[in-house]
């Protein structure tokens, strides 16, 4: 696997994951900021935005056909293997550095790096949660999530026009935000910025919302941590960043007012001076 990691400024690194259908070029704004005090490390998922599954894969003379069809192959091989996609994932960035880090995911993002700090503690030095939570959907004892049918429905509608479920996905992201009609219009710019996501990347990113649990994990996660959730929140409430406050050992949280689903965006100098203070 591939993955295209962009690196701006000096000092401690800083990795950054962004969340399902976007690319690492949604943190351009407050990654220029952070990189003042901070090597930062902008990853592109796999599948994702410059991120290729296989070194000879290209977006261009039919590099798209085989960027698709390594991918395919990666996945029914981790089904076939029993392998968690999460674990995957994780083990495609953890590869990508040689050191410590510390980790700021968003959203699916934040999934993903609290596995890492779960799975591989001595490679994670401190945890930054962004509009995360352990649970995406809803169940019997965990109200802080999407009906499993709304997600169900994004992935019908997935199959049958992919570039219009992402914008609806990302309207949903900014509803209620402060300066939500400007917003919308700088992340519907960004989204395609690096060309559009595999398919079989962004069904993998669904179930992956759909299916995964972390609750069980978070008390074993040591790690100092910073939460940072949007106080209009609709997609990840308040609440389940409040439950990951109480439930991991080292956590503290921020709820940053007036945000929805996407605080580094609607609010990034607040959130820049959150980080900062948290990495100080």
């Amino acid at each position: 696997m591939s993955l295209h990691v962009e690196k701006i400024g000096s000092g401690a690194p800083l990795v950054l994951l962004h969340g399902w259908g976007m690319h690492g070029g949604v943190w351009s704004d407050v990654a220029q900021k952070l990189a003042a005090e901070h090597c930062v490390h902008c990853v592109d998922l796999p599948g994702y935005g410059f991120s290729l599954p296989s070194p000879a894969g290209g977006r261009g003379a039919g590099g798209e056909g085989c960027m698709q069809q390594a991918l395919s192959l990666t996945l029914s091989r981790q089904r076939e293997r029993g392998q968690d996609p999460l674990d995957s994932i994780v083990e495609d960035i953890a590869a990508q550095f040689d050191e410590a880090v510390d980790v700021c995911g968003w959203s699916l993002g934040g999934q993903i790096a609290l596995r890492w700090a779960a799975s591989k503690p001595e490679q994670v030095k401190r945890l930054i949660l962004v509009a995360s939570t352990p649970c995406f959907t809803q169940r019997d004892d965990w109200q802080w999530g999407m009906a499993t049918e709304v997600l169900e429905k994004f992935a019908e509608e997935l199959e049958q026009n992919h570039a219009a479920t992402l914008r609806r996905f990302v309207s949903l992201q900014l509803r209620g935000s402060e300066n939500e009609r400007e917003l919308l219009l700088l992340l519907r710019e960004r989204l395609f910025a690096r060309g559009e996501p595999d398919m079989n990347a962004l069904r993998a990113g669904l179930n992956i919302l759909r299916d995964v649990d972390l609750r069980s994990e978070l008390p074993l996660i040591n790690v100092p941590t910073l939460i940072i959730a949007g106080e209009r929140d609709k997609l990840t409430p308040p609440e389940a960043s409040q439950y990951m406050a109480q439930v991991m050992p080292s956590a503290k949280l921020e709820v940053i007012k007036g945000a929805a689903h996407a605080p580094f965006l609607s609010h990034p100098d607040l959130f820049v001076e959150s980080v900062r203070r948290f990495l100080a």
